[in-house]
């Protein structure tokens, strides 16, 4: 029998997550799939998440339940126009962000998590080096509103926390008659980053609200994904956890490609059935590989 292992990102719905080996984040889910000891490995996450995976453990066979599960970074970034652009910095280090396809991490000096990326630029910017960044122009502008860089950014985002603006945000926190309180992931809008009282990754956030210590007599606003909040509510039901509001009166934030990942697609995956990612090349799994291992090598050496 071959040994089968799943994977599920935390934007997953909660029966998906429960069919799982792991759950995570993109870094989480990286370095699992790269240490993993399996024949298949089966993605519940999106395209982008799949082929990493199988650049770093190309032996197994990497299975993405659906198809038409990619990510509006990837389809927002034409390739041929990304490899004129960073031509055109030829004296800078490129990082983009992993969520980008392979034939973009292929371009790329480093790859970064929303986990690590404060740390890795820093670390760059350290060494008096200049930075392009891409795809998530949001990402970028938060780095460069927080840290004063001055980053050339790429102009792609990030469909679903795009979609979260200030306004709406103002109308939920008028009508909140207690106390009030906004996590955001990084790939949200400046003017909502610049409104939170945390900004972090996925994980990040989730860590926020397990380690939560003033009283529970507030709400917390999330402005990311809709998914994490089933592990946010498990891990403290004490806590009164809504998303973010997109307009006026809607808390319905989801990633359709995530939600693509239904029980039978992920069924006929650990059948081995599916989307097999075996169309990248061996020399375009190397250029990927490179830039990911540099982000993989230094999140474990400064985040073990």
């Amino acid at each position: 029998m071959p040994r089968v292992v799943t994977l599920a990102h935390y934007y997953t719905q909660p029966e998906i997550q429960q069919m799982a080996d792991k759950v995570g984040d993109s870094l989480e889910l990286s370095l699992f799939a790269r240490d993993a000891d399996a024949d298949i490995i089966v993605f519940a996450g999106v395209r982008f998440m799949a082929e990493t995976a199988k650049i770093l453990n190309p032996n197994a066979k990497v299975i993405l339940p659906d198809a038409g599960s990619t990510c509006s970074l990837v389809t927002q970034t034409d390739v041929s126009a990304l490899k004129a652009w960073r031509e055109s910095y030829p004296d800078h280090v490129h990082v983009s962000y992993i969520n980008s396809s392979a034939e973009h991490k292929a371009l790329s000096d480093w790859i970064v998590t929303s986990r690590n990326v404060d740390d890795i630029i820093a670390h760059l910017y350290a060494e008096g080096k200049k930075v392009i960044f891409s795809p998530d122009r949001n990402m970028g502008a938060y780095l460069n509103f927080q840290h004063g860089y001055d980053m050339p950014l790429w102009s792609a985002v990030c469909e679903v926390h795009d979609k979260f603006n200030q306004a709406a945000l103002d109308e939920a926190f008028a009508a909140c008659s207690t106390a009030k309180y906004l996590i955001a992931h990084p790939e949200s809008p400046l003017p909502v980053l610049q409104q939170a009282d945390y900004v972090g990754s996925t994980s990040g956030m989730l860590n926020w609200i397990k380690a939560y210590d003033k009283e529970p007599d507030g709400v917390i606003f999330v402005a990311t994904e809709d998914g994490i909040l089933y592990n946010m509510r498990l891990a403290r039901p004490d806590l009164t956890i809504e998303q973010a509001p997109i307009y006026a009166g809607c808390q319905c934030n989801s990633c359709p490609y995530m939600k693509m990942n239904t029980i039978a697609a992920v069924k006929r995956a650990q059948a081995g059935q599916g989307t097999e990612i075996d169309y990248l090349t061996a020399s375009d799994m190397d250029a990927a590989r490179l830039p990911i291992e540099r982000m993989l090598e230094f999140s474990q050496r400064y985040y073990a």
